[in-house]
């Protein structure tokens, strides 16, 4: 086994994963004319995905464990590159949220194999710290650089390629998994809990379903308490299923109680929440506000990226030193200060003086906080549990970005039109809901710090961590000259 294929292989697909989160937004104005999407109904370009991928994780993790990481990461990757070609030859509204519907289910097969994959293959510590660090950087980055991307791609080849240029880099991920990824972990036979899956998918679709129709209802109406409460007993009755389960649950709920790991998803999710809105408002800003072309704007985003780069090397340096804690308090403190900093642009700002230093800044304190979050969320857990405990980190990010950017959306909105009502001007208007949106975000990653403070552990380094334990488990997959080659992993036991 090549560990620098199988790491270049996750690598591939977790950047992909994120790359599609945000190369549509510097789209959106370009996909609301050409498809004729109404402006409230935008934020489901990038929701319809994030809500499919959030809803399906926890199912997906479990089915990698079950059936194989490789098999749901190459399974997976052709879903996400088929629904790409789809989305990028749609001719109507229906035809792509629907291909991005199903690029979410894709996604939600690759993410926790490839991260699971990563789990069992690198388990030295200074190994394992190298590894996690390359996956919370393409995490990180992939996100940035997609919005990057995407203005070049919808400024030069129309806004249809931000669809289209998955499947080349899909097709790489799929090569790269059937030539040098091992099978994945082989063990006593495990069943899949369907019916835990489809609680768990309509509780969490439903809650960010009832989140986004914010917009059209009150919080307060009927319609809105109705779906949230259904959303509730979804979720509950999910709760109930799981911690009666005796043997292979979709979530074991034990997992949730180690403080690194619930403390990582806590944080995980507000982080996301405050972060996914942000780079909405930030993308509408520069192309609506500041009249930046799809390119330009896109290229505004780079700073950003720079910031994200920074903070994951510091990172990486420092957490096998100072554990997890240690660095995600300062780092969604530094965050919460650049989102902050942003919350001050106006309508006749400037790239220069209200995009460059706020950028810097958030992307540095988000780029500090990737690498021990992975960590802590899965290190020293058995083999068996690497695609669960991976799919609810990944489930946390996108649940947390669904719902903190239906929320946030919600309340820009009103802003706005409360100031258009008052005589603002479009721009005017426009930058009092983003500048409210995006102190909201400030104030959310401030929520992401203190449940560092509070819920994790002191000196907790479980982002260089082995499995404890002793048996090992042995698996086949190709080996470099693509012959089956015997792969091992460490498995806990008790």
């Amino acid at each position: 086994m090549n560990k620098g294929k199988v790491l270049l292989a996750v690598a591939l697909a977790q950047f992909l994963v994120m790359l599609v989160m945000s190369i549509v937004n510097v789209a959106l104005p370009a996909i609301q004319t050409g498809l004729d999407f109404e402006p409230d109904q935008l934020q489901w370009v990038v929701n319809s995905y994030a809500l499919t991928f959030g809803g399906l994780l926890l199912l997906g993790g479990r089915a990698a464990d079950v059936f194989g990481q490789r098999r749901l990461l190459v399974g997976g990757t052709v879903l996400f590159a088929v629904a790409s070609l789809v989305g990028g030859l749609a001719q109507n509204d229906v035809q792509l949220l629907a291909a991005r519907v199903v690029q979410g289910a894709g996604a939600a097969a690759m993410a926790p194999a490839a991260l699971a994959l990563l789990t069992t293959t690198h388990r030295d510590g200074a190994e394992r710290t190298k590894a996690f660090g390359v996956y919370a950087g393409v995490s990180a980055v992939g996100g940035t650089f997609g919005v990057l991307l995407g203005g070049l791609l919808t400024e030069y080849l129309g806004w249809r390629w931000i669809m289209l240029v998955n499947v080349p880099m899909a097709l790489v991920v799929i090569w790269l998994a059937m030539r040098h990824v091992p099978a994945g972990i082989v063990g006593a036979r495990r069943r899949l809990d369907v019916l835990g899956g489809i609680l768990a998918t309509l509780g969490v679709s439903l809650l960010v379903f009832g989140v986004v129709r914010t917009t059209d209802y009150a919080w307060t109406s009927g319609t809105t308490l109705t779906t949230l409460a259904g959303a509730l007993l979804l979720i509950v009755a999910f709760v109930a299923v799981e911690g009666r389960a005796k043997s292979d649950p979709l979530l074991r709920l034990g997992l949730l109680a180690k403080r690194s790991v619930g403390g990582a998803n806590i944080f995980m999710l507000f982080l996301c929440a405050g972060q996914f809105a942000a780079f909405y408002f930030i993308a509408l800003y520069l192309q609506q506000v500041l009249d930046m072309k799809p390119a330009v704007a896109g290229t505004a985003f780079l700073p950003f990226c720079f910031g994200v780069i920074a903070g994951t090397v510091v990172s990486t340096r420092l957490v096998s030193r100072l554990g997890a804690k240690a660095l995600l308090v300062p780092g969604g403190l530094i965050g919460a200060a650049g989102f902050g900093w942003f919350a001050t642009l106006e309508a006749s700002g400037a790239f220069a003086v209200d995009v460059l230093g706020p950028s810097l800044v958030a992307g540095f304190g988000i780029g500090v906080c990737f690498v021990p979050l992975t960590g802590a969320a899965t290190g020293g857990l058995p083999p068996h549990e690497a695609g669960m405990a991976s799919a609810l980190l990944n489930s946390s990010r996108q649940i947390g970005g669904a719902i903190g950017l239906a929320a946030v959306v919600t309340l820009q909105t009103q802003r706005t039109n409360s100031r258009l009502a008052e005589g603002d001007s479009v721009k005017e208007a426009m930058t009092s809901g983003f500048s409210l949106g995006l102190a909201i975000s400030g104030g959310i990653l401030v929520v992401a710090a203190l449940t560092a403070v509070f819920i994790l552990p002191t000196g907790d380094r479980s982002a260089s961590s082995e499995p404890a334990g002793g048996a090992v488990v042995r698996g086949t997959g190709p080996g470099e000259d693509g012959s089956s080659a015997s792969v091992e992993a460490t498995e806990v036991r008790g």
